[in-house]
């Protein structure tokens, strides 16, 4: 998980700062050992809850939001929810489901298809960037970091053609 920095956040604005959980300002302990706890905990949970992700700050080719706005968010909550009890069509893609277009209540709103298109659309070059930044991250924690997260990480540079590039 990462996000970029805004007001709220102390140093530059617009930095992407990769922050699991939003924990590492708050950890007493090494953050593999936390990662750790969670997968552990995962293992423990009879019907472990559903994992989304979302972008609402994709931005187009002029730096412009592609997202209307956060009155909108209620539209992706709605698919979650409706994916969450297996009614919501999605398509697979090397980083997991996204939402088919035609899945999404989008009437009334000011947006074209193109750019619907655009925000779902997973593009493995620009993922790859993204693998490099993950794996530098993960790399911090070194020996201590779970086996999982490494296996996660080497099965989506697989998933995205880049085998090996997820490899220390």
């Amino acid at each position: 998980m990462a996000s970029e920095t805004t007001a709220a956040a102390t140093g530059k604005v617009g930095v992407t700062r990769r922050d699991p959980m939003a924990m590492l300002p708050f950890c007493g302990y090494n953050m593999a050992d936390y990662f750790g706890h969670w997968l552990d905990m995962g293992k423990r949970i009879p019907h472990p809850p559903k994992i989304f992700h979302v972008n609402w700050f994709r931005k187009d080719a002029n730096g412009k939001m592609m997202w209307p706005g956060f009155g909108e968010n209620v539209r992706v909550l709605k698919w979650i929810l409706e994916r969450v009890e297996g009614k919501a069509e999605a398509r697979e893609t090397p980083i997991g489901f996204v939402p088919t277009p035609q899945s999404l209540t989008l009437d009334g709103l000011n947006i074209s298809r193109e750019t619907v298109d655009e925000l779902l659309d997973v593009n493995s070059g620009d993922w790859g960037v993204e693998l490099e930044n993950i794996s530098a991250f993960l790399a911090k924690f070194g020996d201590r970091l779970p086996e999982q997260l490494r296996a996660e990480e080497a099965k989506l540079a697989a998933r995205l053609g880049r085998v090996g590039a997820a490899s220390r």
